[in-house]
Formats: C-alpha cells, structure tokens, sequence
C-alpha cells in the first residue's frame, strides 16, 4: 500500500465502517482491515491519518487499531511457528520507532496513552538491544516544561518499566535495569524536585496542581517498579531526598485537591496511596536502610487512619495504609513500637474494628453489584477493600502478640453479639462484624483449594459455628438477613476442615435449602459452598462425603441446583454450574434416574448460550456436565448413548452451522466420548458429518485442532472399514488434514496421532497407494527442521508400521525411496535416538517395532545392514534398562510454547471427556523384554549359531547380563 491521498481516504472510509452498529457494514470493514494487515506501510498509514485527519473520531479509531495492530504483530514469531508470518515489514518497524514518541507526544490525551502502550509493547520486544536511543529521547523531553509533554513520557516509562515488577530475577534483566537507572534516575529524581517547588508555587491554582499531581504519581509509580528488584545505589545516595518529600506529601492538604466525588478517588488520595506502597516496599525489603525514615512514617501513616473518613473514595488510600502497618508490624525488628498494650488497644479500636464495617457502599454492591462483590470476597480480588486491610494487619499483630490481641477481639465480638441480640433487625450489622472479626482471627493460612489450612487456638470455632452460625441458616425463611446468611455460608465454607463432618453433615440440607434464596449472593454462597464440601477428601483419598451419606437429598439437591439458574440474574452462573458438574460427578449412579429431566434442562440451557457465548466458566463446566451425563448413564447402559445423540445432535448441528467458534471444540470432544462408547460401526448420521470436518477453514484454528484429531481417530478407531468402502474418496482429504499439521511445528505432534490411527485401523490396501507419499513428507519435514519432538513421534510412527506391516516391508519402503535409506534411518535416527521416547505404551511400540526389525528381517542378518544388528539390539535394551533421555536443544526450548498471537479460542480440554489410553499392541504383546527374548529364541532356531557370535563379538557386557536375564525370565536359550 502506497503513502497516498487515495489509500489515506480508503482507510478512512472503512474505519469509519468498523464503528457502524450494524454487523453486515461493520463485519466486512474489520476484516478488509484484517486483510491488508500485512501490506507494507499500513502501520504508516495508520499514523499519518491520527496525526492528519480532520475528524477527532477517525483519528482515536486509528490510534487503537494501530495499537492492537502492534499488539498482535510486533513480535517476531515466525522462529517460534513458520504457519506465523512476520507481518511487519524492516522498513516499517524503523519508520514506527522512528516517529511514534514524537507523535505521541504531541497527540492530545485520549490518542496519546493509545500510542503510549503501543510504544510500550515494542519495546517490550525491541528495548534496549533494538531501540537504543529510546531513553535519551525520553529524557530529554523533561527540558521541554511542558507539562503534557512529560506526563506522556511518565506515562510511557511507567508502562515500559512496571514490569520489573514481577519478572523473574536474571542478568538481562540487571542489565537493563542498571542501563534504565543510569540514564533515568538522575533526571527523574530532579524533575521530582522541580515539580515539588512547582507546587508550592502554584499552591493556589487549581488547574495547574492536578497536572502537577498526575505527574507526581507517575513519578511515585515509576519509583517503585525501579525499586522493586533491588535497592539501587542512587536511590539508597538519594533517600533524603525522596523520602523528605514522600513524608511531606503524605502530611499534605490543599483544599483545592479535595473533591466532592464520594466515590472517586482524587489525585491526592491516589498519590498518598502509592507513597504507603513505595514505603511499605522499602519497610519490608530495605529495612536496615530505611530504619532512620521509619518512625515518622509510622506516624504519618497512623493519622492518616485516624483522620481519613469512611467514604468509598479514600479505600484505596486506607487500605494501603494499613498494609503498610501490616507489613511493618509482622518485622521482628519493628515489633517494639507494637508492644504496648495501650498501642494495641488503640490499633484495635482506631483501625481495625472501623474498617471491618459492612457500609453503606457494601450494601449496595451485594444487592445491586453482586457479580463485583462475589468477586471481590470470593475468589480475592478484594485486595485493595479495607476489611481485607484491616483483616491482614490483625493477621500480622497475631504473629506476635495473638494473646493480646485475641483478647482484646474478643471483648468486641462478644459486646458486638449482645447489641445484635438486643434488635436484631436494626442490628444486624454487628454480628456482620462480628463474624468477620472471628474470621480474620482464627485463619492464620488459607488455600483455594482446601479452605482454612491453619487456624488460632484461642478460639473456638465449632462453638461459635453451633451457636451463632447454625440458628442463622436453620431460620424458616431462606431470604431473611441476607448478609448474615451469606456471612454463614462462608463461614462452613472457609471453616470446613476445622468443623467436625457431623455438623457439615447437619449443615448439607441447609445450604441446599439456601440455593432457593432470591439474594444472587445468599444461593451462590450455597452452590460454593456445596461444591466445595463435594471436594473434601476423607482418610484413604475417598471424597469426606459420600454418596451414600448424601443419597436422601439427591433430588432436591439437583431440583433446587437446576431451579437456582432460573432465578433473576444467576441464569449463567459458574458457581451453580460448577455445583452441577460437582454433584454429578460425587452422586454417580444415583442420578440415573435423573438424567431425562437434566439432560434436557442442560440442552435447553446450551442452545441458549450458544446464541451470545459470555461466561466461559459457565460454559465449560455445562459441558463437563453433559460428559458426565454421558459417562455414567453409558456405563450402567450402554445402550443409552442413541438417546443422547437424540437429544444433542440438534443443537450440535446449530453450533456448527452457526459458527459458534466457542463452542466448536467443546462439541468435538462430546461428540468424539459418544462415537467411542459405540460398540459396533459408525452410525450413519456421523458419516453424514465426516466430510464436513475434513473442511481446511476449521482447522485454520488452533483451538479446534486437539478436538478434531480426536474426533477423527475415534472414525477411524470404530469405522474405518465403512470410510475405506462408503468414503473412500475421503482419504486424500484425511491425508490433506496430516499434512497441513506434520509441516507444523506446534501441531505435528497431532499429526502423527491422525497418521498412527490411519496406519492401525485402515484395511491396508485402502492406503496402498498413499504408503511412499506419507515417507517422502515426512523425510521431507526431517531435512527442514528436525526437532526432538518430531523425532519422537517419528520413531513411534515407524514402529508402529512395522508392528502392522512388518518389517520387511518397512525396510522396502525405506529402500524403495532411495537406496540403503533404511540403513541411514536406523543408524542416523534409530539408534542414537531411541533413548527420548517417553511414554509407557510409546516405549512398548518402539520395542515391538524393533524386536520385529532384529528378529523379522532376512537383511537384517545377510547384507550390509548386519553391522548395524548389535547396535540396534544395544539401543533396545538401553530403551528397558537406562533413564529417558529429556535433554532438549538449547535452540529447542521455545516449540512447545502454544503463543499463537492474537485472540484465538484455545482449546479447553474437558476433565470428563478424558480419552482412556489406547495399547494398539496390548492384546499381542504382554511384557516386551519377555516378547525379545522369545523372538531372539525363535531366530536362534532358523538360522542355529549366528546369534550367539553377534552378541559375543560386540554386545557390551552389562547388556549382555540384562539379556541373559530376559532369557532366563521366559525360560529360553539361544541355539
């Protein structure tokens, strides 16, 4: 594409297109776009129209496309896969890094921070080998005293650096960290000075503080991803100056910064939050150097607590306070300002006890924000809530003083109780409190997995679990205090492996009652809390609860679990949907006589989802659902499988026609469980399916391959004589699918599985013709790239051959390509790499296989491939006796790595469609080495004395020892 008006206003127009409602004027446009992604100068396109379009709207639909552009093609992924072309021409990424920073700079905001994160994903890639000059451009532009200039460059850095945050400790990474700090520190330490002074000049301007202040968080940002690996020299030279004005920020308050939003936060609670993380990060990690700062942060941080209000917008602030003095106090050497018993008191009463209160804002959240709040208290993600705060910080005074501050709780819970007791109604906040308090004091460590996993043993939880939990649960009406009964759901929940199994027991029917409350929080509660109890595992790894213990609630278990996804609001919910799955899968057989009514209620809910896929959890424990649906009712009856294709097949055929990219492989790996419950032949309105899934378009996609090859061995597995005599005309299409995926590096492996399915169950002259094509390809795909994982499946490939035809026809076929071929093959590939295979029936092929060369094939003993005889014996019993040998090419280490770039469906593996192992020589061959020892016997007697001399002659001993013994195992000698 050339840089002209013509192709400048093309663009325009269907940029304009992408934002049209319509999907049949939007769709078109985005994948015309798609289309011209790899033409050279379209990036350069892009930039030109953002920075010359008269229209503000083409010019911010530019700026993101031309982000998401370098989002999905900047990196150079080509050595990784060769299916990913680089799409990005040399000439464009120098032009790109060339203009961008400029341009971005003098972009208004909305387009700059677009450009700002395009700059910082290439230099993700290219910074600092490849985009030297990046930082002094930077740096320089903090001359400019433009305010707007710098945020940008702030803005950038932040980005580009705030991944020092969590990378892995490295020299490369020191390495460009030191070359950042060298060219950065300096600058950014005075522009932190300069802005400061800018302050109090401008303390009575509005508009030019909050500039100021945006800069000043980028900077306390930037201080901390520097900070985070290791204390740097210069800031340790230059503490004084940073943490002076760090304290004297936080002491700050300038009218003029205050805002009258009760829900936002403002530049100065956002800026004192960040300082109570840049200190925390130096209390916890540089003590010894930041001891002298730290008592008047102590201080400064405590009346901040002490004076901040309870409106929403301070939490962020808040909470970070106290995790600072949550950090500082579990510090053996700080503990001596905890000590005081007035000190503790004055903790308990001033922080902790205040900002465990249920709010207003929290109300509010669990009836009209219920997905956020489940969210938030859940599954963790209420890290920066206060109650998370203040229930760290009793956490941390408990490691040294759990005494103490047990004591001190207790007081308050119990006086929190009694003013519940008094009007519940009016109450019920208190024992909210309350509930929460005993929470954060008995668990010291929690797992997702199991719960609370160590707990205080000052208090009694089953007391407090019979007395104040149980009453609240056990109360005729499921939808009265809904706090109080999600806060008792939690409670068993969290609790479940300190509370004795007879009272989990007594709690089952009323958490299945609890899935009947309106409250999307109280029944989502109960579902958690259900499936989590149906996870517990008991003495001897049997789940704790068994289905015989749960055999009285069956059916209203699964009446009320079905019925909780009708309910407003809850109609996609994972929870429920995972309780479902849960259930199915502890109740087993018991839910046979379920199964009509459930099935029906999942296809019903399946073909509504498949119509705007949203919740992929959901979606995916609704088909690990359906699997065990499957499972169990074909395992009592086989014979059912036909009434579940009659339920599914329908909507299957509308996810299919309709694309539901989604779903797709979901609906192979059903369909792949129900084709191999099937005894005897396909059924015929699988053959009807079969071409279609042989269409190269479903295969474009990465997410559907694992499925598809799947679902064809499990065609070719039941009924390979019907596609061999009704398909035939099929197989070059099948052939087709195997080579697209052998020229893959990511997928070859699947490749193989396609090939060995076709090789093991295809009558043989149904792929007579094919047999020389399939060698050539692959010997093809070993002289481009050899890699260890191919390799691997090539050599099970070959020996599966030999198992089926073999191995004199092996070693024709080998010879038919090129002359002595077979003897390259197995002194160059064979022999020397026989040791990787890994797998137990991978290795038990390739023993077969090469038994049946040793012991199958006249040329093996009367021509130039004899010499080769006792190395390939050698190489076999180094496969039984010596460790797998899984050292990978250093050049190798990147292959398996799946990074297709871009969104792509990837491909979710259902736990309850798993695939039994297949053994293709399981019925022939028991024990391998017994199998060699009697093969080797039965050639000693064709032809009497050969063998013998072999091994002697070049056999070395410790193998030889290892043979006598496979001899003497199957009760045989060599003539």
């Amino acid at each position: 594409m050339e840089l002209s008006d013509a192709n400048l206003q093309t663009l325009t127009e269907y940029l304009k297109k992408t934002l049209d409602p319509d999907p049949a004027i939007r769709r078109p446009a985005e994948k015309f776009l798609e289309s011209v992604e790899g033409s050279q100068n379209y990036p350069l396109l892009l930039l030109t129209l953002l920075e010359k379009s008269q229209e503000n709207v083409i010019k911010v639909c530019a700026s993101v496309t031309f982000k998401n552009y370098i989002k999905r093609n900047w990196r150079i992924v080509g050595i990784l896969v060769e299916d990913e072309p680089n799409k990005i021409c040399e000439s464009d990424r120098i032009a790109i890094k060339a203009n961008i920073v400029p341009l971005m700079l003098s972009s208004p905001e909305q387009i700059q921070k677009q450009l700002s994160d395009a700059i910082s994903i290439i230099g993700r890639e290219d910074f600092p080998q490849k985009w030297p000059d990046l930082l002094t451009e930077m740096v320089n532009r903090f001359q400019s005293g433009d305010f707007h200039v710098i945020n940008g460059v702030l803005r950038t850095a932040h980005s580009l650096f705030k991944r020092y945050r969590h990378e892995f400790k490295s020299n490369e990474l020191w390495t460009e960290i030191k070359l950042v700090l060298d060219a950065f520190a300096l600058p950014l330490t005075n522009l932190f000075k300069a802005t400061i002074e800018l302050c109090s000049t401008h303390a009575n301007d509005a508009s030019a503080l909050k500039v100021l202040f945006s800069s000043l968080i980028l900077i306390a940002k930037l201080f901390y991803s520097l900070n985070f690996q290791d204390l740097p020299e210069f800031f340790e030279d230059n503490m004084e100056t940073w943490m002076t004005n760090f304290h004297s920020l936080l002491t700050l308050d300038n009218k003029l910064l205050q805002t009258d939003d009760e829900e936002e936060a403002g530049l100065l609670e956002l800026l004192k939050s960040q300082i109570c993380d840049n200190a925390a990060l130096y209390a916890q990690k540089y003590d010894e150097e930041f001891q002298p700062y730290l008592p008047r942060f102590v201080t400064a941080i405590w009346n901040l607590l002490v004076t901040t209000g309870q409106e929403v917008k301070y939490d962020l602030l808040v909470s970070n306070a106290i995790q600072f003095l949550a950090s500082v106090c579990e510090r053996p050497h700080y503990k001596h300002l905890f000590e005081d018993q007035n000190t503790l008191t004055s903790i308990c009463e001033k922080v902790i006890v205040p900002n465990m209160e249920f709010r207003a804002a929290d109300e509010e959240a669990f009836e009209d924000n219920s997905e956020e709040y489940i969210r938030r208290d859940l599954e963790g993600s209420d890290i920066d809530t206060r109650r998370r705060a203040a229930c760290d910080l009793v956490r941390g005074l408990c490691k040294f003083f759990e005494g103490p501050v047990t004591g001190i709780f207790s007081g308050y819970v119990n006086s929190m109780l009694q003013e519940y007791a008094k009007n519940p109604s009016v109450n019920w906040k208190h024992k909210d409190a309350a509930i929460y308090l005993v929470t954060s004091l008995a668990s010291k460590a929690q797992t997702q997995k199991h719960g609370i996993t160590q707990a205080n043993e000052l208090v009694n939880l089953t007391e407090f679990f019979v007395n104040h939990i149980q009453p609240d649960l056990k109360s005729a009406s499921v939808n009265e205090f809904p706090v109080l009964k999600a806060d008792g759901i939690k409670y068993i929940m969290i609790f479940r492996n300190q509370v004795p199994k007879e009272q989990l027991l007594v709690s089952i029917p009323l958490l299945i009652n609890h899935l009947q409350a309106e409250s999307i929080v109280v029944h989502t509660y109960a579902a958690h809390a259900l499936e989590r109890l149906f996870t517990m595992r008991g003495t001897n790894n049997t789940t704790l609860i068994t289905a015989a213990e749960m055999a009285p609630f069956v059916e209203v278990l699964l009446t009320n679990l079905f019925k909780a996804l009708t309910l407003p609001g809850s109609s996609e919910n994972e929870y429920i949907m995972k309780a479902i799955m849960r259930s199915f899968s502890l109740l087993q057989e018991s839910i046979i006589p379920y199964i009509p009514s459930v099935i029906t209620q999942l296809t019903q809910k399946l073909l509504a989802v498949s119509k705007n896929p949203s919740k992929p959890h959901f979606n995916h424990y609704m088909f690990e659902s359906i699997c065990l649906s499957i499972r169990i009712t074909c395992k009592a009856n086989p014979d059912a499988v036909g009434s579940f294709e009659e339920a599914l097949f329908m909507v299957f055929t509308e996810i299919l026609q309709n694309d539901v990219q989604e779903f797709i492989p979901y609906v192979f790996q059903v369909m792949s469980l129900l084709l191999e419950m099937h005894k005897n032949e396909i059924p015929s309105s699988y053959m009807a399916l079969f071409p279609h899934l042989l269409q190269p378009i479903l295969w474009e996609r990465t997410g559907n391959i694992p499925p598809l090859v799947r679902l064809l061995q499990a065609y070719l597995e039941r009924g390979a004589n019907t596609i061999a005599s009704a398909a035939a005309d099929k197989i070059p299409g099948l052939l087709g699918v195997f080579q697209k995926l052998i020229a893959s590096k990511a997928n070859d492996h699947q490749g193989f599985y396609l090939l060995n399915s076709i090789i093991e169950h295809m009558p043989p002259e149904s792929v007579d013709q094919y047999r020389k094509q399939i060698f050539i390809l692959l010997f093809q795909r070993l002289q481009n790239s050899k890699t260890t994982k191919f390799i691997k499946s090539f050599l099970v490939f070959i020996n599966l051959y030999c198992i089926k035809y073999g191995a004199l026809a092996l070693q024709e076929i080998f010879d038919s390509i090129q002359p002595k071929m077979f003897g390259m093959v197995l002194e160059k590939i064979i022999i020397p790499e026989i040791q990787k295979v890994s797998g137990q029936v991978e290795k038990k092929i390739c023993a077969v296989g090469i038994t049946k060369i040793l012991t199958e094939c006249p040329p093996m003993m009367d021509t130039e491939y004899t010499k080769l005889w006792t190395p390939l014996l050698q190489a076999l019993i180094g496969l039984f006796e010596l460790p797998e040998d899984d050292t990978i090419p250093d050049e190798e280490h990147f292959i398996d790595i799946e990074d297709t770039p871009g969104y792509q469906t990837a491909f979710s593996q259902l736990a309850f469609a798993g695939k039994k192992e297949h053994d293709p020589v399981g019925q022939m061959v028991n024990n391998p080495r017994i199998h060699l020892a009697q093969s080797l016997h039965k050639l000693s007697t064709a032809c009497p004395g050969r063998v013998p001399s072999m091994l002697s002659t070049s056999l070395n001993a410790e193998a030889l020892q290892y043979l006598q013994g496979y001899l003497q195992a199957a009760s045989v000698t060599l003539l």
